[in-house]
């Protein structure tokens, strides 16, 4: 079942968490994991922070500079994996992955961050879609 969503409804989702990302911030306390990532052939250039806490990410948050579909992506990422095990974090992460390569992937695990869908159609677009993902991906793998 492919959830029905109109161009218009994904623009708006999309420029929504760019013009007001709720997790664009820096971390207000000690203990989260860092890392780094930026695109070659774009602005993207932020810093995903996770906090972790007994196989459980608290929080997600991000900061630095990125283009509306990097800022985007990130905002709903964070919000999907804020209050899941790494486990699930890691299947959320593994189903945007395949949604954006056209593999067959599990929609239910992605909420808003369906909006993405089309973003193979646009190649100059992929990497400021997922570089995020992979970014928290690497912290999430090695717990």
């Amino acid at each position: 079942m492919r959830i029905s969503m109109t161009n218009e409804m994904m623009r708006q989702i999309i420029m929504d968490h760019y013009s007001n990302p709720t997790n664009k911030r820096q971390p207000e306390k000690e203990g989260y994991e860092k890392i780094h990532t930026h695109t070659e052939n774009c602005i993207d250039d932020l810093d995903i922070f996770l906090l972790i806490e007994n196989q459980k990410i608290i929080d997600a948050c991000f900061d630095g500079v990125a283009c509306s579909i990097s800022t985007s992506s990130t905002d709903i990422m964070c919000d999907l994996l804020k209050n899941k095990d790494i486990k699930e974090g890691l299947k959320i992460i593994d189903a945007f992955q395949k949604m954006v390569r056209e593999e067959e992937f599990d929609e239910t695990l992605l909420e808003e961050a369906i909006v993405f869908i089309n973003t193979s159609k646009q190649a100059a677009r992929i990497n400021c879609a997922v570089s995020s993902w992979v970014a928290a991906k690497e912290i999430l793998k090695d717990k």
